[in-house]
């Protein structure tokens, strides 16, 4: 059985155990954390996704108005804080607009940032390759508060599969540490550009990360980037 990994309170324990072909949920039913791994110094291009004023998500900045994250973190009522590791800090701006496919999704800010941005891969990393992965959380499974610095770990590529909504991902075990519960959304890197999008992960050492390549053209016809 897999997870998905959104985070809807920063309280929330409860997570929606789904099978490998699952249905659509909402945000409130899923959550991710990475576990292991270490903190980071700095991550300009770093987003913090809010549901309805309450960190949810992960996410990265792709250009001055545009973050990407995943689909299953979405609400009705989302704002950001890009460009600093501390949760809860960084420059905040609004959410205008959102667009989804597979399990990425593209929020459309209402105030440019200029800051670095994420680089975004054309194709997939090559089975075997060692990868970084992004995002706030839990220092263990259960009994810790979430990390207030962003954490990366190490993780290694295994194979493809479908992100939580069907769309291809990349599939990895741990190395060094893995995602589980406040990750969704996050980035996954392979030679400084960004690969894959936090969707669902096994909550012990497997994570599967949607494609960037798979949904290369339509992140450029959205936000033309």
């Amino acid at each position: 059985m897999r997870t998905r990994l959104a985070l809807a309170t920063l309280g929330a324990a409860a997570v929606a155990v789904i099978a490998p072909a699952p249905a659509p949920a909402q945000a409130s039913e899923i959550t991710t954390y990475i576990i292991g791994g270490s903190t980071v110094s700095s991550a300009p291009w770093s987003a913090q996704v809010y549901a309805n004023g309450r960190f949810t998500c992960s996410g990265t900045i792709i250009a001055a108005r545009w973050v990407l994250t995943a689909r299953h973190c979405l609400s009705p009522s989302m704002s950001v804080r890009v460009g600093n590791v501390r949760l809860g800090s960084g420059t905040a701006a609004t959410v205008t607009n959102t667009y989804a496919q597979n399990d990425l999704a593209l929020l459309a800010l209402g105030t440019s940032i200029s800051t670095s941005y994420s680089p975004l891969a054309s194709s997939d990393p090559p089975v075997g390759a060692n990868n970084s992965i992004y995002g706030w959380g839990m220092t263990c499974y259960s009994g810790c508060s979430p990390s207030t610095q962003l954490k990366t770990a190490t993780v290694r590529v295994t194979g493809f599969t479908s992100d939580a909504y069907g769309g291809r991902a990349i599939r990895s075990t741990r190395v060094n540490g893995n995602a589980w519960k406040g990750d969704s959304g996050g980035p996954q890197y392979h030679n400084g550009l960004q690969v894959g999008v936090a969707s669902t992960a096994d909550g012990s050492a497997t994570q599967n990360y949607g494609s960037v390549a798979a949904n290369r053209s339509w992140i450029r016809s959205v936000s033309g980037v």
